[in-house]
């Protein structure tokens, strides 16, 4: 994709979430890495934005230096999101909401801290993975960066790769090919959290029989 391309991806991404209630006020951003034939860098909702009123020309525009080129100031989540491009390969979209059942969850107590949510459903072990709890951090803090990109050095050394972590109190941030990509986990992380939340984390995950099956299938990493 060209820049107007990805900026106008961003843009409808942002809308269909906010309008589906994935995204409230000013929570939430999204980022775009940017190939080196383009000059490389990253696209960036601006801070403090709508994702439901994104404008195309208003996005940040960041060189990889991550000094900020153009567009309205870049989201003080902008060290975190470079941080997983740097440690995942595969990332091309960082997505970032403060998505309702998942920090419910947080509050409630999440499953365990490598993993938020058991494997309950399927499309859950399929499309998500295992997503780990980042202990709380303040918005933006350097910190909550740092600890993800050494979650994700774990979790290759492991075999198992993340494509979410969950942000204390905050919201989960999720990565992959694309936004419409991006915005696929994040719908199924999201939707998984509701229904864990609402068995009153009581329903019986997967078992090992099943998860291998998914592997054998579809691929599936976990």
């Amino acid at each position: 994709m060209n820049h107007p391309d990805l900026r106008q991806a961003i843009c409808a991404t942002g809308l269909s979430l906010h309008q589906r209630g994935y995204v409230h006020a000013t929570a939430g951003n999204i980022s775009v890495k940017l190939d080196d034939a383009d000059g490389g860098g990253f696209l960036i909702t601006p801070t403090d934005a709508c994702l439901g009123t994104l404008a195309p020309e208003r996005l940040a525009l960041v060189g990889p230096d991550g000094v900020q080129r153009s567009g309205d100031p870049a989201s003080k989540t902008l060290a975190l999101h470079r941080r997983i491009y740097g440690a995942n390969p595969e990332a091309r979209c960082v997505l970032h909401t403060h998505a309702t059942h998942l920090v419910a969850l947080t509050l409630a107590g999440v499953w365990q801290p490598d993993d938020i949510v058991p494997p309950i459903t399927p499309y859950f072990v399929m499309k998500v993975g295992h997503v780990p709890l980042v202990p709380y951090h303040r918005p933006g803090d350097p910190a909550a960066a740092a600890w993800v990109e050494a979650a994700l050095a774990r979790s290759v050394a492991a075999g198992r790769p993340l494509r979410a972590v969950m942000l204390d109190r905050l919201g989960p941030v999720v990565w992959h090919r694309s936004p419409a990509d991006a915005s696929t986990v994040l719908e199924e992380l999201e939707e998984t959290a509701r229904l864990w939340l609402l068995t009153e984390r009581r329903a019986t995950p997967l078992d090992e029989r099943h998860i291998d099956e998914l592997r054998q299938t579809f691929g599936a990493r976990w």
